[in-house]
């Protein structure tokens, strides 16, 4: 389903603003590897899989972002940095000790933040959604999260080059999907059409 923000059934495949906060909130809840992993699915928009594969060497203190290998592209080696908030950072040094690993003489690249199985990170996901009052459905999931950051960064005025660069889409053309949502702007202009019909 990729390039589309509606599946067959016009069901949405992104969370809302709304549900993105709810989400984070029901995280706050959640056990410490849980928050810190629903933290970066939401400020990065990284697939599951390439949050699974970040360790401590790649979280970039100084220059406040995340480095992810883009796990998509035909080849390895791949990487994106994605700024991030610095009580993300914050959270992903108090929880794994991130520091501390890149004074080692790995550099911290040996351990991976989250040692799970893809199905393990599933389940902790969907639990900390449930919690957080998500109904069931395509948008609950971690790619919806993914199309969730596309939706909120194009509504925040993001240039798409940017968000393309941090979603590690080939193609410009991938990225303009999320310019089709309906965002507040859209909202903003209908609601004056409305307000002309009385």
């Amino acid at each position: 389903m990729t390039g589309k923000l509606f599946d067959t059934a016009g069901r949405r495949l992104y969370l809302t603003r709304e549900e993105r906060e709810a989400v984070l909130a029901a995280a706050e809840r959640a056990e410490r590897r849980t928050r810190t992993f629903c933290l970066t699915l939401a400020y990065t928009g990284c697939r599951i899989s390439e949050a699974l594969a970040l360790t401590a060497g790649r979280v970039d203190l100084e220059g406040r972002a995340l480095v992810f290998e883009t796990l998509k592209k035909r080849r390895r080696g791949v990487y994106r940095a994605v700024p991030v908030p610095p009580a993300v950072l914050d959270a992903l040094d108090l929880v794994h000790g991130v520091r501390e690993a890149q004074k080692r003489r790995s550099g911290g690249h040996g351990v991976r933040l989250w040692p799970w199985a893809r199905s393990t990170a599933w389940l902790r996901l969907q639990g900390v959604i449930r919690a957080a009052g998500i109904r069931p459905g395509p948008h609950a999931t971690p790619k919806g999260f993914r199309h969730g950051f596309g939706v909120a960064a194009v509504e925040a005025g993001i240039p798409l080059n940017l968000v393309q660069r941090w979603l590690g889409h080939a193609q410009l053309s991938t990225t303009a999907i999320y310019a089709e949502a309906v965002g507040a702007e859209e909202q903003s202009i209908a609601a004056r059409m409305w307000s002309r019909e009385r």
